[in-house]
């Protein structure tokens, strides 16, 4: 049996330019090298013989096969199977082994393995990747082995059947024997093509040949790890994997385990709980960010596609210049008896971008910063009743609405929020109405004694210009005191919050969140009048005086008005809700759509939970943290939409076929249920 292992390669290649001669290990050898070295190492291969183009931009590979004294053939540029042909031909080769250069861990003595198994089964093709099931040639997850390790072996005999009898028309590049028994299933059951079996684990989902940047950087991670030695083998990857993946999700539990011991509800935002998102599978701890990138506990990379610090980050993560302001400040000091001048410069900052407000005071978070504005408004109010509209915090004045009715807050933002520890005494105190119901919100006001009214802007629709007009009217007209809570949506849309884009004033006004881009602080803005009177409660706090809350404020507002982030992240929402829709209706899911383009959502309309939960699955496993909500940042761009498209078209498929067969949805999710975010917290 005289053996050539035939290596098809080209310089031209079009996802990564001339990937092949890209440096793979630390001494700098290129992957074409790295794989021709390994290849050696077989000790059933009489030749080993490199197929490529004429193309003169080949000539750097022929080169390379003289230096590293291996065989050559220079064929057509456009027809792999032609070249593979007249390659084993020109050699006089008997059985071929077919490797493609961009597989940079292939294992020599795998080769020899199925070379073993090709011989004593007399067989005319063998593969580790392709099997025949129900008369077509598929992709086989059955055997286990991932890309990066494909190895297919065919007998000369049957490399000149196909190449005689395969027209060019229907040769596919790249391809050499799979093509044609893909084309010819009736032939190709005749055939003896045989799969070896293994007992390795699972492995078959990563991806290890090089085809991106990506790619290029795990397998030099593999390289590097195992340096000087270049000739590891399949088992060292696998260990490799293990370690890497492995130890990624076992450090994540242990830091689940550890917070579920000594941290009250596991962390200290829900929205981030992992129990509300992917109960076993989410990342849940970051090492580092950039960008809308985020790096979990072992370096592997995400990209956000979901809230960006549940919508903190409107200019990126880890901005540059933001950073470099704070880490200069807290080099000067951060902190101490006398208080900073930068909460000055902040206040006067704000007031000019509000010139109908007059006053300001500084909170770090936005529950505090919502308590502070109650505080204020209850000051000066005729009454201390207050009718809500939207989310405000966890504090005792705002879950006091669900000590009436444990539903009362379920259309603001999650359902069953439990106003346990919250004072029976407030039962009477805070009232719901809904966005739009300007009636029921009247009816309110008289049989409650509304003196204040909290809400905010919009959250769920756009704004409602004219309802929003009639509560200012109406607060106008029985001296009842408005506050704004843009908490959420200040900034998104132009400098200052919605309420500075349509003209609708209120007498109080909360911002937060994205005002320093990841750094904490909030402010609420008010009129002098409220504002003085307030002046005499106490309301006060050591670590509302640390100056890299304002610092970081003062950096964000100077970048935003220069760049106007808000129209960039405008037009990404806008893309992104039109994907959803039409991706969707191409598939026909019946999802709803909502939200302003700067917080967009939708839900399924059937088995939300369970589709929402598959959907968060199936992009983490493409490195995508993703949910059925998007918060666009200025460092999005549509490149990352049409990766995500992509991706997005691939999931409805899956759904649409689970609907069709009415799949439980035990038989498409890895994890527990998502949406319930109480029964877990225990």
């Amino acid at each position: 049996m005289y053996v050539s292992i035939i290596i098809q390669s080209r310089v031209g290649s079009k996802r990564l330019k001339r990937k092949n001669l890209l440096s793979i290990t630390r001494n700098n050898i290129s992957l074409i090298e790295v794989v021709i070295k390994r290849l050696k190492k077989s000790k059933l291969v009489n030749n080993i013989i490199l197929a490529t183009s004429k193309k003169k931009e080949n000539n750097i590979l022929v080169e390379i096969a003289k230096r590293n004294k291996i065989l050559f053939y220079r064929g057509k540029e456009n027809d792999t199977l032609d070249r593979f042909y007249h390659a084993a031909k020109k050699y006089k080769t008997k059985t071929i082994v077919r490797i493609t250069s961009d597989c940079a861990l292939v294992d020599p003595k795998l080769i020899d393995k199925f070379l073993r198994v090709f011989k004593r089964k007399k067989i005319l093709y063998l593969s580790n990747t392709y099997h025949l099931i129900d008369d077509d040639l598929v992709q086989s997850k059955k055997f286990l082995y991932p890309d990066g390790f494909d190895i297919e072996i065919f007998s000369f005999e049957l490399l000149e059947k196909v190449q005689k009898n395969f027209p060019i028309k229907d040769r596919v590049e790249g391809g050499v024997i799979t093509p044609y028994l893909r084309k010819n299933k009736r032939e190709s059951r005749n055939l003896k093509i045989y799969l070896p079996k293994t007992n390795i684990p699972n492995i078959s989902h990563y991806k290890l040949s090089v085809d991106n940047f990506e790619d290029l950087r795990l397998i030099r991670e593999i390289y590097d790890f195992y340096y000087p030695n270049i000739y590891f083998n399949f088992l060292d990857v696998i260990n490799f994997l293990n370690l890497k993946y492995n130890k990624n999700k076992s450090n994540n539990n242990i830091y689940i385990k550890k917070a579920k011991k000594n941290i009250m509800g596991e962390n200290m935002l829900l929205s981030k709980n992992h129990n509300m998102i992917l109960p076993n599978l989410w990342p849940t701890y970051f090492s580092r960010t950039s960008g809308i990138n985020v790096w979990d506990l072992n370096n592997r990379k995400y990209a956000d596609m979901s809230l960006m610090g549940v919508g903190t980050n409107i200019l990126g993560y880890s901005n540059r210049q933001i950073d470099n302001s704070v880490i200069s400040t807290v080099k000067k000091g951060n902190l101490c008896t006398l208080n900073c001048p930068e909460e000055v410069d902040l206040s006067q900052k704000l007031l000019e971008i509000h010139p109908w407000f007059d006053k300001v005071k500084f909170a770090r978070t936005g529950g505090e910063a919502n308590a502070i504005s109650i505080r204020i408004a209850r000051s000066s109010a005729k009454s201390q009743n207050i009718a809500i509209c939207g989310y405000h915090g966890w504090h005792d004045w705002y879950l006091s609405a669900n000590l009436r009715n444990k539903k009362n807050l379920d259309q603001h933002l999650l359902k069953g929020l439990s106003p346990l520890g919250v004072p029976k005494n407030l039962k009477n105190t805070t009232y719901t109405f809904n966005y739009g119901d300007f009636k029921s919100l009247i009816k309110l006001v008289k049989l409650k004694k509304i003196g204040i009214i909290k809400m905010e802007v919009c959250r769920s629709t756009k704004p409602n210009i004219l309802f929003l007009r009639k509560i200012r009217k109406l607060c106008t007209k029985k001296n009842i005191i408005l506050i704004f809570d843009e908490c959420t949506t200040g900034f998104r849309e132009c400098l200052g919050g919605i309420h500075k884009k349509i003209k609708i004033y209120p007498d109080l006004l909360v911002l937060g969140k994205t005002l320093g881009n990841g750094y904490a602080i909030t402010a609420v803005l008010g009129k002098k009048k409220l504002m003085e009177n307030s002046s005499k409660s106490f309301i006060s706090s050591t670590f509302w005086t640390e100056r890299i809350g304002p610092t970081a404020a003062l950096k964000t507002l100077e970048i935003m008005e220069k760049i106007k982030p808000w129209k960039k992240v405008n037009f990404i929402g806008e893309k992104m809700m039109e994907i959803w829709k039409s991706v969707a209706k191409k598939n026909k899911i019946k999802i709803k759509v909502f939200g302003i383009p700067t917080l967009a959502k939708f839900i399924f309309l059937e088995k939300n939970n369970e589709y929402k939960t598959f959907l968060t699955q199936e992009f983490l496993k493409k490195n995508i943290l993703a949910t059925t909500s998007f918060y666009p940042s200025y460092a999005h761009n549509l490149n990352d939409l049409l990766k995500y498209k992509i991706i997005l078209d691939e999931i409805f498929k899956k759904i649409k076929y689970f609907q069709k067969n009415n799949t439980p949805s035990f038989n498409f999710l890895n994890d527990e249920i998502s949406g319930n975010p109480f029964s877990r917290l225990n």
